[in-house]
């Protein structure tokens, strides 16, 4: 088995140094994760992208975080929308992730799709494994991007459904069963 390693002590000036973002990004590539659509509508506007970066926070009050890239194109829309809705994908939503994920048109990306809005207003997609539509409460900024603290108001859970992941640069279906 082979495994890299990182050092944060600087190296002896004669030795090879990694790149530690080329490294970083590896690790990342090996570290499975739920695919979720992330979609917002307000006075900004209606924007949406592919994320993997979605993590629960606590459930007292509900909460979950979410990493944006301060460079995105859709990063105006959602921070002065200030809510949010994360679809978490089934194993059948594959395109539609590379859809949210690319430079796709966001009319054509919200056209490719059946929608419906909760409580705050943001687009749920229709047969999400989970849709978690929320408010975004805080904001912190660290390095590229910005992490969405987001209280959750109402969840749309649909237990048959099989979940989508991404691990080694690839989709893989999950089976609820």
């Amino acid at each position: 088995m082979q495994v890299e390693t990182v050092t944060t002590t600087p190296p002896a000036p004669s030795a090879s140094i990694p790149d530690v973002r080329l490294l970083f990004r590896e690790g990342m590539a090996r570290l499975g994760a739920a695919v979720n659509i992330v979609t917002t509508d307000g006075p900004a506007g209606r924007a949406g992208f592919t994320a993997s970066a979605v993590c629960s926070v606590s459930d007292t009050p509900p909460t979950l975080l979410v990493c944006l890239n301060r460079q995105a194109s859709v990063y105006d829309t959602f921070k002065r929308n200030g809510v949010l809705c994360v679809n978490t994908l089934a194993r059948d939503h594959e395109a539609i992730s590379r859809l949210f994920g690319g430079k796709t048109p966001m009319a054509e990306r919200f056209a490719s799709a059946g929608w419906s809005t909760r409580e705050t207003g943001a687009p749920v997609l229709d047969g999400s494994v989970v849709a978690f539509d929320c408010r975004v409460t805080k904001v912190v900024e660290s390095g590229t991007h910005d992490v969405l603290f987001c209280n959750v108001l109402s969840i749309e859970i649909d237990h048959a459904r099989d979940g989508l992941v991404y691990f080694a640069r690839r989709y893989h279906g999950l089976s609820a069963g």
